[in-house]
Formats: C-alpha cells, sequence, structure tokens
C-alpha cells in the first residue's frame, strides 16, 4: 500500500513543516549555501523544497554555533543529515528561542467542537481506491496536474453503472501505485493507515463516490474514490483533552518555527535557494 504511515512522532518537526509551506519543485543546476556554507554537493539534484529544509537546518546549525549551543568545529552537511551534536543543539535552541504557551481551556474546547468530527472521532473507516500521480524528482508539474485533472474528469464521466470499469481501468494503466494492478484497491482504512494530508481528505466527511477534487499528499496527486463509509463514535472533551492541548501547541509551534526562521533568512546570505524572510522581529 502506498498510502502510508503517519509522519514518526520523534522525527525533528522541521522536515515536515518545512516542506509543507511551499510547493515542490525542481530546482536549477546551482550550488546553494548560507552564509557561504555548500547546503550540497555539485552533482547532486535536489527539489525546491529539500534545498529549503536544507537552508532552514544550516541556519539553524549556524545560529546553535553563535549561541554557543554546538561547538564550532562541528562539520556542516552536503547531503542532508545533520551530526548528533548538530541535532541537539538545534532542539536545544529551539527550545530556548521559541515561545510556545499553553493553550487555554476555553480554546481547546472550541478546537474540540470546530473539529470534533474531523478529528475526535474513534472507530470511522472509508473503503476506498485511488489512482497516484507521484511527484517525483524533474517531474513536469504542470503536465502531471493535467494529466491527473483529465483522469478524473473521465472517470466521473461515466455514469454510475460504468464508473467502476473506467476507474480500474484508469488505475491498471496510470496509477504510479502498487496497488494499480488491484484497481486502485486500498481497502478499508482508518485515519491511522494514512499519511495525515491524505486521511484529512478522506475522514470527517460524508462524500461517497469519485472525489471531485484532486487530492494532495507528500506522494503526488491522487484521483480517490470513497466506496463505502462506516461512522465512527464521537469521542467527548474530557477524553480527549490532552490530545486537544497538545494539537494547539504544536499548532503554535509551527507559527513561531516559521517567524524565527524567517528572522533568520533576513541576516543571512543566501544563495540558490528561495527562502521566506523577514528583517523585524514578528508578532508570535
Amino acid at each position: 500500500m502506498c498510502l502510508p504511515d503517519k509522519i514518526n512522532p520523534v522525527a525533528p518537526a522541521l522536515a515536515f513543516e518545512v516542506t509543507s509551506m511551499q510547493t515542490t519543485h525542481p530546482t536549477e543546476a546551482t550550488v546553494a549555501s548560507i552564509n557561504g556554507v555548500a547546503l550540497h554537493n555539485a552533482a547532486d539534484v535536489l527539489t525546491a523544497d529539500e534545498l529549503r529544509q536544507r537552508a532552514y537546518a544550516e541556519l539553524l546549525r549556524q545560529t546553535a554555533i553563535q549561541n554557543g549551543l554546538l561547538d564550532a568545529n562541528d562539520a556542516p552537511s552536503t547531503d542532508g543529515v545533520a551530526s548528533e551534536a548538530a541535532s541537539i543543539a538545534i532542539e536545544t535552541l529551539l527550545d530556548q528561542e521559541l515561545l510556545v504557551p499553553e493553550p487555554s481551556e476555553e480554546a481547546c474546547r472550541r478546537h474540540h467542537a470546530a473539529n470534533q468530527a474531523s478529528h475526535y472521532t474513534t472507530g470511522e473507516r472509508v473503503h476506498v481506491r485511488h489512482i497516484l500521480f507521484a511527484v517525483t524528482p524533474g517531474v513536469d508539474l504542470n503536465a502531471l496536474r493535467k494529466q491527473a485533472e483529465g483522469t478524473l474528469l473521465n472517470v466521473r464521466c461515466f455514469d454510475s453503472n460504468n464508473t467502476d470499469d473506467a476507474f480500474s481501468k484508469a488505475a491498471k494503466t496510470l496509477s504510479n501505485c502498487p496497488s494499480g494492478a488491484e484497481g486502485g484497491q486500498l481497502g478499508w482504512l482508518t485515519s491511522f493507515d494514512c499519511a495525515p494530508e491524505f486521511a484529512k481528505e478522506l475522514f470527517g466527511h460524508a462524500e461517497v463516490g469519485v472525489l471531485p477534487r484532486l487530492v494532495h499528499s507528500r506522494f503526488g496527486l491522487h484521483v480517490v474514490e470513497v466506496m463505502g463509509r462506516e461512522a465512527g463514535l464521537a469521542q467527548p472533551f474530557e477524553s480527549v483533552h490532552g490530545a486537544v492541548r497538545m494539537t494547539l501547541k504544536q499548532q503554535t509551534f509551527v507559527t513561531a518555527l516559521r517567524q524565527y526562521l524567517s528572522l533568520l533568512a533576513g541576516s543571512a546570505t543566501v544563495h540558490g535557494v528561495d527562502l521566506e524572510a523577514a528583517d523585524t522581529p514578528l508578532v508570535q
């Protein structure tokens, strides 16, 4: 199955959040650098998102050195893998620099009420099949999107008696997922079986049939058909209070991290990579 897993809860938050800020596309053949420190080798072919992630990580590594949290002899990475000492120093830096207040009880209750159907239910399942148009380094995104949109239109244009054959045939001939050989069948899924951005489009909704929009995930563009739903049981606020609180804290952390990275980028010499930069403090 190619709708994998949730994000590793112990992985650095930077990796997913920075990537999610921008759309992936191939970069030009140039060596990008931060304050004169190369982010990759000349022969490497990286996407724009990969370069941004490396650039922000290097900004944090350099700032950790400046703040005395990391030995100045720590070697910069050109393969995207920071040293263990650098990873620890960056985590310490973020703990010191980012203000992440505890959310209020009122804010937690508002969030729960607004998101109970989509986030705070248990046991909800959907029966799904999909056609994946994978985003890979060097792919022409405009052409890929047109192909995905054309396929979506084609499978939706067939009447209910013929949609099954049309979808199955398209999955077998076009899908970049191994499930294509089975007509795109993914079977019955829970939210824990899917990448979060994919699950967001499937769960907490009432739609059945071919979704009228492409679903975007880290793997590419999906034409999705919901073939059946089993409703979940809503969880009361008291039973998920801790999860709600952590969700709001994570949202605040992401906002603060983006602002901090923008400030660092605004005072750095950046070459060969586009970063969101700010030259004045931002309100957190």
